[in-house]
């Protein structure tokens, strides 16, 4: 895909696991970034990104930008032809208050961008980073749905600030996003969902919740066995490549769920098994789901959660993604392996024999 406008793209929450790979991206194809951090002060925070810059013939400029800031995203959009919305909160447990860490910032923080779009008249796009979060709550709804597979007409109807807040807070951030598109005529909206992400990070510094799950497979906290849960992925590479065909293609439209395939705990347990053998404490079984349900809130989450997630299939359709952005998705099974050998090599996950 070439190159499509002359106006700088607009990337917020620059720092972002996807994020440093769309940024990739677009410089590679010679494009103007301008790309919003939290705080320019911290500039091990964004260093790979200006490295990366200054080998591709792309540009890149820098501004500081919070979520929860009104006008804080106008100076970065001045002239921009696109905006990427990419910057949310990221925190599945260990939060205290979820609607102050988790529902306000990613409500309040979608509002602020769009009404900085709905102030500037040279956007006429905008990406918005959403999640398959936003398409169901629990792996139970999908048995409602044919096969347990979802696709982008579904909506996660059952979260709430009480249950289960980080999907609440993509679906409502989601929403809140078409309410404010529908409300104008100048500006169209595409929202990728990905499934969750796995493969490479350009920073050692990536948060994510697979980052999370990789490193209780390497540090032996589900050496004894884990639940049935089934997990969709999708390589992050993909992930990127769908931001910018959503961004830059004129036909793109509506929702994308981006997703390679799902597998459960103890399947990507065997994946890393077959790779690294046995020198790292992988889960090799399923622990049966009434334990689960014991050790539950110590572990960070409500017997509810166990219960209406242990044990149901979750599978995600993206054929639309296939049919209309032409995304080929790469094998998510490789892409944890490379995902895991880099936690390795960062020092993240202990090296072993």
């Amino acid at each position: 895909m070439n190159k499509t406008t002359e106006h700088p793209i607009l990337v917020t929450g620059a720092t972002g696991y996807i994020a440093g790979w769309v940024i990739r991206q677009l410089l590679e194809q010679g494009l103007t970034v301008h790309a919003t951090v939290r705080d320019l002060n911290k500039t091990k925070s964004f260093q790979h990104l200006q490295d990366i810059a200054e080998k591709n013939s792309g540009k890149l400029r820098l501004f500081q930008a919070d979520l929860l800031n009104k006008n804080a995203f106008d100076e970065a959009m001045q002239g921009c032809e696109i905006v990427i919305h990419m910057a949310s909160p990221f925190l599945v447990t260990n939060f205290k208050d979820p609607i102050k860490e988790l529902i306000d910032p990613a409500i309040k923080g979608t509002e602020n961008v769009l009404n900085s779009v709905n102030r500037t008249s040279t956007v006429k796009r905008v990406v918005v980073t959403s999640s398959i979060a936003s398409t169901y709550g629990d792996a139970i709804d999908a048995l409602k749905v044919p096969n347990n597979t979802l696709d982008e007409s579904y909506w996660n109807t059952s979260s709430s600030a009480k249950h289960q807040p980080y999907y609440y807070s993509k679906v409502a951030a989601e929403r809140k996003a078409w309410e404010m598109q529908i409300a104008q005529s100048r500006w169209d909206l595409v929202c990728v969902n990905p499934a969750l992400v796995v493969g490479p990070s350009l920073t050692p510094m990536t948060k994510s919740g697979s980052v999370e799950v990789l490193q209780q497979f390497g540090s032996g906290v589900t050496r004894f066995g884990v639940p049935k849960i089934w997990s969709a992925l999708v390589d992050v590479r993909d992930v990127a490549d769908a931001h910018l065909k959503a961004a830059l293609l004129p036909n793109a439209k509506g929702r994308y769920i981006i997703s390679s395939k799902s597998l459960t705990l103890l399947e990507m347990g065997k994946v890393l098994t077959r790779h690294f053998g046995k020198k790292y404490p992988f889960p090799r079984m399923n622990t049966p789901k009434f334990l689960v349900k014991i050790v539950a809130p110590f572990i960070g989450h409500s017997r509810k959660y166990v219960e209406l997630n242990v044990g149901y299939p979750l599978h995600f359709n993206a054929q639309k993604s296939i049919k209309e952005l032409g995304i080929n998705y790469r094998d998510v099974e490789t892409s944890l392996v490379e995902h895991f050998q880099q936690l390795i090599d960062d020092g993240i996950v202990k090296k072993r024999g």
